[in-house]
């Protein structure tokens, strides 16, 4: 199994910035993608951000946040974060960690964190 401490979400207005975290522990070894993913009420969870947990070269973002938002990981200290800059209302959303043993295909999720950004 794979824990998760997410942290960082908050209230902040439209232009501020936040920063995610995620730290991962547990049965990481077989883990090789984390991303973030989204989910605002009433619709279904997106993929925000995904990144490659070996190298950290191969990230992938969704359309709506590219250029605004970054992920990035921290081996050593076992976290991923996402960098949220120019943050828009129709960015609220829970988002939530997740770990998989492919890029792209989470096999694990935390709990989620909460971010409004109002207008």
């Amino acid at each position: 199994q794979v824990q998760f401490v997410e942290s960082g979400g908050d209230y902040v207005q439209a232009g501020g910035s936040l920063t995610l975290s995620c730290l991962v522990s547990g049965n990481t070894i077989s883990i090789n993608g984390m991303g973030w993913y989204r989910q605002a009420p009433g619709k279904q969870r997106e993929l925000v951000a995904s990144i490659s947990i070996r190298t950290g070269d191969i990230t992938n973002y969704a359309d709506s946040v590219r250029g605004r938002f970054t992920i990035s990981r921290d081996n050593a200290k076992n976290t991923v974060y996402l960098q949220m800059n120019s943050l828009k209302p129709e960015d609220t959303a829970v988002y939530y960690c997740a770990a998989g043993w492919t890029i792209g295909s989470p096999n694990y999720w935390g709990q989620g964190t909460q971010v409004t950004v109002s207008s």
